[in-house]
């Protein structure tokens, strides 16, 4: 079933058009997105639930002006009076000017964005279950998932969420007019053992644009989940050094966004923060390493059809067979260093500025399997679960956290396990090091990422199966 296109963004666009008429008799260039947000969340465990709007509901517009060299911004949830808006947009833009005078603030001189005239309307499909599907049928499922869980040995609870969401956003300027609709779901479960004193608790997710059909991709993975969560209770530490390591899809993800997520959003390279400037189209990888980001060839809860900066969505091609070829690129940032827009740019809300950040950022296939990679190692381990991680783009740092890491001896998994994992090292020297790689993609978005310390966006990520020599710790 095709999504509307929603009626609220609707009713306003003939006030915003004429916003941007009287704006651009004032300013050189003006613009206006307005996004409409909504959805639930529900959650259920044996010591509480909940049902409630999600998170991300918003309804706004942020209009963008240009005038002598500076881009302005201005916020607001309400357009009743158009002359009123004008007029405080105007007051407040021009007090934003003298303060900025008063203290002495240097502003990035940017250039006046030519944009091309375009008209379109997208609107993506959804599962018809979505529509027809209670909250009592939600609960209900999600509920039999946790009570089925809880009846294993050693589980004392199980913490299930679901959440479905429906974003639309209209982007109006003198010479664009776009809508969009879309959707994405995402559903997580989190058993939690206690066994001889201690508590562990193991986290599986899985997103897409389905509606409670996203719970079949779970509910085989549960036996699996259980069984490595149980063998956590006898889990090692990892001694410290470089080991052969095969990375799960979750792993690998986890990899690429931080490897070269980050590090790769162009904004960093217009405050001269990231290291990845200066090795453009130099090889930096292993002939086997390709690595993308974009909207349009991944269907994950990051994509999308146009950015924040009302710029179409595209996939970047990030490594091509090693060679660092290309960043990921805001509209002024891409302005202000005269390459063109990759369609990254992205605000958590209406009322936050759009920064560079990645969507659904993965590893291209190769041509191995995992058994291949197994038989391959003779003495290493196969590392999954996710956790957190970070890195330097100032100096190509990594540090990714991850819970399970399972022995590999002379081409056999041997039943070992060991937690925690820090995987640590040097960017490059770990992508030289990729040595095999599998031939199915799989991406997870179920993870928000924060620019800095705040600025949370949705993203997934993943790959295939991949092998490399890393540090383990």
């Amino acid at each position: 079933m095709k999504l509307s296109q929603s009626e609220y963004l609707l009713s306003q666009k003939d006030k915003l058009k004429q916003l941007i008429q009287m704006l651009d008799s004032s300013y050189q260039y003006s613009s206006v997105l307005a996004t409409d947000v909504s959805g639930m969340s529900y959650m259920y465990s044996q010591k509480r639930s909940a049902i409630a709007p999600n998170s991300f509901a918003e309804r706004g517009f942020v209009v963008r002006v240009y005038k002598n060299g500076v881009y302005q911004e201005y916020s607001f949830n309400e357009i009743d009076d158009v002359n009123q808006i004008y007029k405080t947009i105007c007051d407040q833009l021009n007090q934003q000017d003298e303060m900025l005078k008063s203290i002495n603030v240097d502003v990035y001189p940017t250039d006046l964005v030519l944009e091309e005239k375009i008209e379109k309307e997208f609107a993506s499909c959804q599962s018809d279950s979505i529509v027809t599907t209670t909250k009592k049928q939600v609960m209900d499922k999600i509920k039999s998932i946790s009570d089925q869980m809880v009846k294993k040995e050693g589980i004392i609870e199980c913490q299930v969420r679901y959440s479905h969401n429906v974003v639309s956003k209209m982007f109006l300027s003198k010479n664009k007019d776009l809508i969009q609709t879309y959707s994405y779901s995402l559903a997580g479960v989190v058993p939690v053992a206690f066994k001889d004193g201690k508590t562990n608790a193991l986290f599986v997710s899985a997103s897409s644009t389905e509606g409670l059909e996203l719970f079949d991709k779970l509910e085989c993975k549960l036996d699996d989940t259980y069984n490595n969560l149980m063998k956590l209770f006898d889990a090692k530490n990892i001694e410290p050094g470089e080991y052969e390591v095969i990375c799960t899809p979750e792993a690998a993800g986890l990899i690429a966004h931080e490897a070269f997520g980050h590090g790769l959003e162009m904004d960093m390279f217009v405050k001269n923060r990231a290291v990845a400037k200066q090795h453009m189209q130099e090889k930096i990888a292993s002939s086997v390493t390709n690595m993308y980001d974009g909207t349009d060839k991944v269907t994950d809860s990051a994509s999308y059809y146009f950015d924040d900066d009302g710029v179409l969505s595209s996939t970047t091609t990030i490594l091509e067979n090693g060679y660092l070829k290309n960043g990921m690129c805001d509209l002024l940032s891409a302005t202000r260093l005269h390459v063109k827009p990759t369609g990254n740019g992205r605000r958590e809300s209406f009322m936050r500025k759009a920064y560079t950040r990645m969507t659904n950022t993965y590893f291209g296939n190769g041509t191995s399997t995992l058994d291949d990679m197994i038989k391959s190692t003779k003495y290493g381990f196969l590392i999954s679960d996710g956790l957190s991680g970070m890195e330097d783009p100032k100096h190509w740092g990594i540090q990714c956290m991850l819970q399970t890491a399972q022995e590999i001896k002379d081409g056999k998994l041997t039943g070992k396990v060991f937690t925690p994992v820090v995987l640590t090292g040097y960017v490059p020297d770990l992508l030289a090091n990729i040595s095999m790689v599998g031939t199915d993609v799989s991406t997870n978005g179920n993870g928000m990422c924060g620019k800095g310390y705040k600025e949370w966006v949705v993203v997934s990520d993943g790959g295939p199966y991949i092998k490399t020599k890393v540090r383990l710790g």
